[in-house]
């Protein structure tokens, strides 16, 4: 999943990408106490746990009552940037993610307890799925009592519709994974259902079957032992197929969770507004709550402002929370060193590695490659985004929140020198005959990136290069580098797991027969021998076996092809009103559990 942003997310699906801070030095500032610096690379271990399934028990509402949550009140909500998407299907970056969690439900969905064990619960499904035939076929019976907030109740042949409209060519910027496992890998499964639903066609029962309004029925050529996990994603919630209005639902969906996107007063870049959905019945929602009456959202507001105002906790900001928002480096000391504001603080390791991209189609010299990946200043990089408390040296593509994660593997000496090691790469700089070689050196107009850029930019003219600097909007970020034709050579992004499987990390990013515009194949890499291993990987069914070999298979990219430079992995440190009740980390949203919030007075 990408990180915060337009695109997949689309992106490292955290909260980061698009984020603010304003200027200042990166060099001293390392966000707060040494002794003191978030959560560690154990913390993150515990996050690799293989998920469990829940029965029709653990699937059947209400949620269990947050202890001492009451009724009422509107939370406001800070945020950069507006809303990648609205659509679900188009949803893959962290906001889309954190605002699907209240608007949206697919056929499953996670349910976290209180040390963070995540267990996989049927959603609008009785249960998370009984599979057949060695995990090839996948079947689903829905619940009583589902209706859209249009009052629409909620058949197979809308879970049907979901699934067929992701064909649909408007939908680009969404995950690939239940379409390529029905009908092909890349973008090949497009030509099942070249124009989705809408003009009578469908996929046949041979691939998904619908017997009746209350049965789903997947039939998979191969064993997909993940799909219960993918189905949890914002990207498979489902659309009413009554309430589709093809691209134009991006602007005005439906709700089916406890809370609906308030049209009438959504205005875009500046505020958007969440009400209660009255059709939304508790007793069918295992992992949801409808405690306060609504959530304001006011956009344009940088980390720096969100944490200034919150810290404060004066006024509206009591009740205020950072949705994909973090704690300003600036602003890390002031917050730590003040008990009160750091008991509202709430942190955790996320999933997302940042990287710089490298252009395949334009960076063909590895040389070159190897030399901007060992002069990166990868200490100073992450310093706007949290310092401590936001991040620390990639040692490879793999964040440690992946099952297997090796810290000891250092391919560039990152642990060594993690601000750089300039003369090695002046020597491949050299040796390639590079000096002066011109690069287009993209990244967002946000003051958090633009700071990164200088940092960047100064390693790039340290090495011989000439560098063109070219800023794009943040919030459009995604859509723009995830271009084929983008223009440029060197970006950032960011990206996460799916869920805890590597599966879900390099297939997405380094297949390249994923290659298209809005894919998440963001150095276009396209190596036969990856492609292959890929493929080969995915269809081996045992855990252990499968880890193993998309071990070597990293080993192999970041080693013989290096298509990005690993810059950090993340954390996030987040604060919230004093008023604001039942705040906690997720593990599996990478953020602030939106669920069950409430205010306390």
């Amino acid at each position: 999943m990408s990180i915060f942003g337009t695109r997949k997310a689309r992106a490292v699906v955290v909260a980061l990408a698009a984020g603010s801070l304003a200027l200042t030095g990166c060099g001293s500032n390392d966000g707060g106490d040494s002794k003191d610096k978030g959560k560690s690379k154990e913390d993150a271990a515990k996050q690799s746990a293989a998920v469990s399934f829940g029965d029709a028990k653990a699937s059947t509402g209400p949620a269990a009552p947050i202890p001492g949550a009451k009724p009422g009140g509107t939370i406001a909500i800070y945020q950069a940037d507006d809303f990648s998407h609205l659509d679900p299907a188009q949803s893959y970056v962290s906001d889309a993610r954190l605002l699907g969690r209240l608007i949206h439900r697919g056929l499953t969905q996670y349910q976290e307890d209180e040390n963070g064990k995540l267990t996989v619960v049927g959603d609008i499904a009785t249960d998370s799925g009984s599979s057949t035939d060695g995990g090839k076929t996948w079947k689903f019976t829905l619940k009583d009592g589902i209706k859209d907030s249009a009052g629409n109740v909620i058949t197979s042949e809308d879970v049907r519709h979901t699934i067929e409209r992701m064909y649909a060519p408007f939908i680009t910027d969404g995950p690939l994974y239940i379409q390529q496992w029905l009908s092909g890998e890349g973008t090949t499964y497009r030509k099942a259902l070249p124009d989705g639903p809408y003009k009578g066609a469908k996929l046949p029962d041979d691939v998904l079957e619908t017997p009746d309004a209350k049965t789903v029925i997947f039939k998979f050529k191969e064993a997909q032992p993940d799909l219960p996990q993918a189905l949890a994603m914002t990207g498979y919630s489902i659309v009413p197929k009554k309430a589709d209005t093809k691209d134009k639902y991006d602007m005005g969906p439906v709700s089916l969770g406890p809370y609906t996107f308030d049209v009438s007063n959504f205005k875009p870049g500046k505020s958007a507004k969440l009400v209660k959905n009255p059709n939304w019945d508790p007793k069918t929602d295992s992992v949801r709550y409808q405690y306060v009456d609504g959530f304001n959202v006011s956009f344009n507001q940088d980390d720096e402002a969100q944490t200034k105002a919150i810290h404060s906790d004066r006024g509206e900001a009591a009740n205020a929370i950072q949705l994909t928002g973090t704690v300003a480096t600036t602003q890390v000391r002031n917050v730590m060193s003040d008990a009160k504001a750091k008991a509202r603080t709430i942190q955790g390791y996320q999933p997302y590695v940042w990287q710089l991209n490298f252009n395949l189609d334009r960076m063909k010299d590895k040389k070159v490659r190897d030399a901007i990946t060992l002069a990166m200043p990868n200490q100073n990089i992450f310093q706007p985004d949290g310092g401590a408390y936001g991040g620390e040296v990639a040692t490879g593509l793999l964040a440690p929140t992946l099952p297997g994660f090796e810290k000891d593997y250092d391919p560039f000496g990152k642990a060594k020198k993690p601000n750089g090691d300039i003369e090695a790469a002046k020597k491949l700089i050299k040796e390639a005959n590079a000096e002066g070689l011109k690069v287009t050196y993209a990244y967002a107009n946000t003051p958090k990136r633009q700071q990164q850029s200088v940092v960047i930019e100064n390693a790039l003219k340290k090495i011989g290069l000439n560098v063109q600097k070219k800023e794009i909007d943040g919030a459009t970020w995604y859509e723009q580098v995830g271009k084929v034709n983008n223009g440029l050579d060197l970006y950032m992004t960011g990206w996460g797991q799916d869920w805890p499987a590597a599966s879900t990390v390099i297939p997405p990013l380094y297949d390249g027969k994923q290659l298209q515009d809005g894919s998440s194949v963001y150095s276009h890499i396209n190596d036969p021998k990856v492609n292959d291993e890929i493929a080969r990987i995915k269809k081996i069914t045992d855990p252990a076996e499968a880890q193993k070999a998309w071990t070597a298979l990293h080993h192999d990219i970041v080693e013989r092809i290096n298509p990005a430079a690993p810059l950090y992995f993340t954390r996030s440190l987040q604060i919230q009103g004093s008023n604001v009740g039942g705040a906690r980390y997720s593990n599996e949203l990478s953020a602030i559990d939106v669920t069950r919030l409430f205010l306390k007075k």
